[in-house]
């Protein structure tokens, strides 16, 4: 996880969070150029998130929701003033991008599907967020102005055209369900390992009730795209368990997110 020394300014910070800044070392950890993320070296860490107002509302909630099951950080503070702020317990131990993990892929690759299929068994109990229905609504919404980028693919489910992904959606969106509890970003950053074991879940602005594909998409495009090569697409998927996978799912999955 990248991190920058900074001298934080506090005059920006809204002062209910000072007692976290004090004394503690402060770095840079953003990875988007629409959130802005501290973390903060004190005790067993904090991580302090900011965005435009109303936009952390949805990641509080499931970070929470989360928490509850032991799968993610403790919320301990989210407010919106003229930004929304959220303050969370860092999560022990690093991210799948670390490289004591990236150093055994095949080890990588199983486990992260294996925690998959284990958060996916488990109830979405009444998630606030219906993440089949945010895709499909953002997909239709930005087809309909012409959004869309073709080059986040991997090969093998790429389309040529956003017609041709369009149609493909059109016509299979009706295997797309919202009974599994979803990551929705099931990415190799957001994952958790302490020493190989599983520690928690981070980043979950997409997460909520969904199809279990959505994370199935990700998890196979985030072994191709961080270890720069699509060997790994069927052993995760075996590793997963193929009696839950659909390869029209997959497809259909692969057909939204081309509308970012």
């Amino acid at each position: 996880m990248k991190r920058t020394l900074i001298q934080p300014d506090l005059s920006a910070i809204p002062a209910r969070f000072h007692p976290f800044l004090q004394d503690a070392s402060v770095f840079d950890s953003s990875c988007s150029r629409l959130a802005k993320v501290f973390y903060l070296e004190k005790g067993d860490g904090f991580f302090l998130k900011t965005a435009p107002a109303g936009t952390l509302a949805k990641e509080a909630a499931m970070t929470h929701f989360f928490h509850e099951k032991g799968l993610g950080a403790q919320v301990l503070d989210y407010v919106t003033l003229d930004a929304d702020w959220m303050l969370t317990r860092k999560v022990p131990g690093e991210d799948c991008l670390h490289p004591m993990y990236l150093e055994d892929p095949q080890r990588l690759c199983d486990i992260t599907a294996q925690l998959l299929r284990q958060l996916h068994e488990m109830a979405p109990d009444h998630a606030p967020v219906n993440r089949t229905a945010d895709i499909l609504a953002t997909a239709r919404k930005n087809y309909q102005v012409s959004a869309y980028d073709l080059s986040l693919f991997p090969d093998n489910w790429g389309y040529a055209t956003p017609e041709e992904a369009w149609e493909e959606l059109c016509r299979n969106s009706r295997y797309l369900q919202s009974d599994t509890l979803l990551h929705g970003d099931y990415c190799l950053p957001n994952i958790i390992l302490q020493d190989w074991q599983f520690s928690g879940f981070i980043d979950l602005d997409a997460a909520g009730a969904g199809d279990r594909h959505i994370d199935l998409f990700w998890g196979i495009w985030s072994l191709e795209f961080n270890l720069k090569t699509d060997q790994y697409r069927q052993r995760f998927l075996d590793a997963y368990g193929r009696d839950l996978v659909c390869e029209d799912a997959l497809r259909t999955v692969a057909a939204c997110e081309v509308f970012l």
